[in-house]
């Protein structure tokens, strides 16, 4: 794989290698021999200091070590490291998109940051620098149908694995089970960061060259970066399923649409709601609805939604492919051929519906089941493909999507340079991952900018 130092992937080790001065770095404090030995101790090459074990924090560990082999690198993490990749994409971890091979069209599946990527930020390093990175340490891939990449083992664990054994490879230091408590600089522009745990009074202090922010979406990163004097856009959750009071619909789940259109109203539109327009598969739950189509509005519409408190109207489109009047053909053609046969039993195929969400559609528009075809008036046929082109839902509040979470806020990206993921306001200091105002829809987009922003 061609390294190119001026793409965002290697930063902040860009910054790092392109330093004319570099003061040394050093660790100080009592009870320090539990995070570094005394040979560590020793060590004058500058520190670097990763706060947050998941991809972003992991992935850049690696990236700064490969490229700078004296630079210490120490991650401190206080749950499981890469946790949430063992839970992304169904356990199998979604790492990127085959599909999205334009940079610009890239860039279009970030509700936060679309605008600010469309430069070269994925120039150089898109969905296929991703490919390639883990085909080549060891984890072959597969692009599935929809554009998703996964590993051929369908298991997360290959990517962690990958990502933690190349982390030891290259001599990153992976320490577990404690926080970063806060962090300032020093007058020489050295970091000092104070690190324990939140119920133990001790603390241990270390100091750093190099600090990078990779938190995620927890509080931690964001109470971190405000003690450096950066804002923080609220978060609040993205990638949800809708939830829709109707036992009717209920008792349909587990039926999936391969391709509907949906779109979202709200009571109080803002500016600008093209993106609540979405087309793609959907799947009906025991509380509502879920699959692609719904995630990406919920992505789109998560600061809406979340002013609406969740609440809204939802219209699907079950026929996208087919117009109102040839729907209509349809049902008339069917009633011809069908004429004796009950309008519960049989439909035209051509919808690609099934017949328990069939007769679902029959029950809105007040039919009964037992209505042979013949019967069946032209104001029912209308009204049916009404329903079928334009079937509306309350939204009445939101699920979470299995046991993932992404949420949109964090550290604005205005106040960070996209050349190196380097803060505006302090030297040394980098961003990267969730704890910026930056996140994806649904399809391996945010794994992707995970080990971008870098």
């Amino acid at each position: 794989m061609n390294l190119n130092l001026a793409n965002p992937l290697w930063v902040p080790v860009k910054a790092l290698l392109c330093r004319t001065s570099r003061s040394r770095g050093i660790f100080t404090a009592t009870a320090i021999n539990s995070l570094v030995d005394k040979k560590e101790k020793q060590n004058e090459n500058e520190l670097l200091v990763v706060v947050g074990g998941g991809a972003a924090g992991v992935y850049g560990a690696i990236r700064a070590k490969s490229l700078s082999p004296d630079l210490r690198v120490l991650v401190i993490e206080k749950g499981r490291f890469l946790s949430k990749v063992k839970i992304s994409g169904g356990g199998r971890c979604n790492v990127t998109n085959g599909h999205c091979t334009d940079t610009i069209r890239l860039a279009e599946n970030y509700p936060r940051g679309n605008k600010e990527l469309k430069g070269s930020f994925f120039f150089t390093h898109g969905p296929g620098d991703t490919m390639s990175w883990f085909s080549e340490h060891g984890v072959p891939l597969k692009v599935e149908d929809d554009g998703r990449v996964f590993p051929v083992s369908d298991n997360s664990t290959s990517v962690i694995d990958c990502l933690l054994n190349e982390a030891n490879i290259r001599g990153v230091r992976l320490e577990r089970g404690k926080s970063v408590l806060s962090a300032s600089t020093k007058p020489d522009g050295k970091f000092v960061v104070k690190v324990g745990k939140r119920s133990d009074d001790t603390s241990e202090s270390i100091e750093a060259s190099y600090l990078l922010i990779a938190t995620g979406s927890s509080q931690q990163g964001h109470v971190l970066a405000t003690q450096f004097g950066h804002s923080i856009v609220d978060p609040v959750p993205s990638l949800f399923t809708f939830k829709i009071n109707d036992p009717s619909l209920a008792a349909l789940a587990g039926i999936s649409f391969s391709k509907v259109q949906a779109k979202l109203k709200l009571e109080n539109p803002q500016r600008d709601l093209s993106k609540l327009v979405q087309s793609g598969p959907m799947l009906v739950t025991h509380w509502g609805l879920s699959g692609p189509v719904i995630l990406r509005l919920s992505a789109w519409g998560a600061r809406h939604l979340f002013s609406s408190e969740y609440k809204g109207i939802l219209i699907v489109d079950f026929i996208p492919d087919f117009n109102i009047e040839a729907a209509k053909s349809l049902l008339k053609q069917h009633k011809l051929q069908f004429s004796k046969h009950k309008v519960s039993n049989t439909f035209p195929q051509q919808f690609g519906l099934v017949n328990r969400f069939w007769n679902y559609i029959l029950s809105r528009e007040g039919s009964s089941g037992d209505t042979l075809w013949a019967s069946l008036s032209n104001n029912s046929l209308s009204s049916i493909s009404g329903l079928l082109k334009h079937c509306t839902f309350q939204v009445t509040g939101k699920g979470q999507y299995k046991d993932e979470f992404v949420t949109a806020g964090g550290v604005p990206l205005s106040e960070i340079s996209l050349k190196t993921m380097e803060s505006k306001l302090i030297p040394k200091l980098f961003f990267a991952g969730e704890v910026l105002n930056v996140d994806g829809v649904t399809g391996g987009f945010n794994f992707q900018v995970n080990i971008s922003i870098k």
